[in-house]
Parts: structure tokens; sequence; C-alpha cells
């Protein structure tokens, strides 16, 4: 066997693996977001139509999201059951890309558990956006860049950004915002 076919096949037993773990995550959050659609009120109370409950579009969009996170998880089983097997399948949790999926999203989670309805949301959109971007460039990049430079770049960024997402939000979609 070839070196190149051997790290073609190391990379094909990654990528099945990632595939795997990216399906049963998928189906999950589908799942979820079905259950919670389902539960949300149907306001027969007020004569709505069925068809226009605020919980149908999330709720089949849900379905399609379990129903591909499922077929792309089943195929990747089938795939890694006919090869070494899924002993090392824990060892695509330890790579730097899932550390970066991690901090991404612990930083969502913060951002729309905590910042946003704590502060306004221009405020709570451009701290988000300035720990990300100074997150991204110099504690997680391959290459860091310098953190004063960065963090000067990050803060003109997401001041605009946040600004600028605030104004279309409330004067392009009329939505008011927390």
């Amino acid at each position: 066997m070839s070196e190149h076919s051997a790290d073609s096949n190391v990379e094909r037993r990654r990528m099945n693996r990632a595939d795997l773990a990216t399906g049963c995550v998928l189906t999950i959050l589908g799942l979820a977001i079905v259950y919670f659609s389902w539960s949300m009120p149907r306001l027969e109370v007020r004569g709505i139509h069925p068809a226009t409950v605020p919980g149908l579009v999330p709720g089949l969009l849900g379905l399609a999201l379990a129903i591909c996170g499922a077929v792309l998880g089943i195929k990747a089983w089938r795939e890694g059951r006919q090869e070494e097997g899924w002993r090392d399948f824990l060892h695509i949790f330890y790579t730097a890309e899932i550390g970066r999926v991690l901090v991404a999203a612990g930083l969502a989670l913060v951002y729309s558990l905590v910042l946003v309805g704590l502060m306004p949301f221009w405020l709570a959109t451009t701290v988000f956006l300035f720990f990300f971007i100074l997150a991204f460039e110099t504690w997680l990049s391959s290459a860091p860049k310098p953190l004063l430079r960065s963090a000067f770049w990050a803060l003109v960024q997401a001041v605009i950004v946040g600004i600028v997402v605030t104004l279309v939000f409330e004067y392009g979609f009329l939505v008011r915002l927390p």
C-alpha cells in the first residue's frame, strides 16, 4: 500500500467519524426543533387557520434537518462498519477544529442566553463580535495576529456591524429589538 493511499484511507475514516458525529447532532437538533415547534401555542381560540400556526415552518425545517442528519449518520455508520471499526471515534473530539466549534458555540450561547436581554441589542452584538473576532484571530488561529492590533480592528468591525445590524432590523425589517 502506498503512502498516498494510506493517507487517503486515514482521511476517509476521519471524515466518516466526523459525518457520524455531525449526523447525530443534526438529528437530535432537528428532533428538538420539531418537539418545541409542536409545543408552541396553536392559537385555535383566536380562530387562526391551522396552516398559519407559528410552529409550522420551524417544525417542517426541523423535520427536514432531522431527516438529513439521520441520512448522513446512517451513511457514515454503514461505511465505517466495513473498516477497522469505531475504536478511535472519540479522537475526533480532540482536534483543533472541535475546539473552534466549541468556542463558537459557547460564545453564541453566551450571546443569546446572557447578553441579549441584559444589555441593548446593539451593545450585546458588539460585545459578542468583538470577543468572537479576537478569539479566532489571536488564540484559535494557526497564525495568530498581534493582540493589540487584532483588538483594535475587532472593536472597529464589531461597532460597525452591531450598529448596522440593529438599524437594518429596526428600520429595514421593522423588528423591535430587545
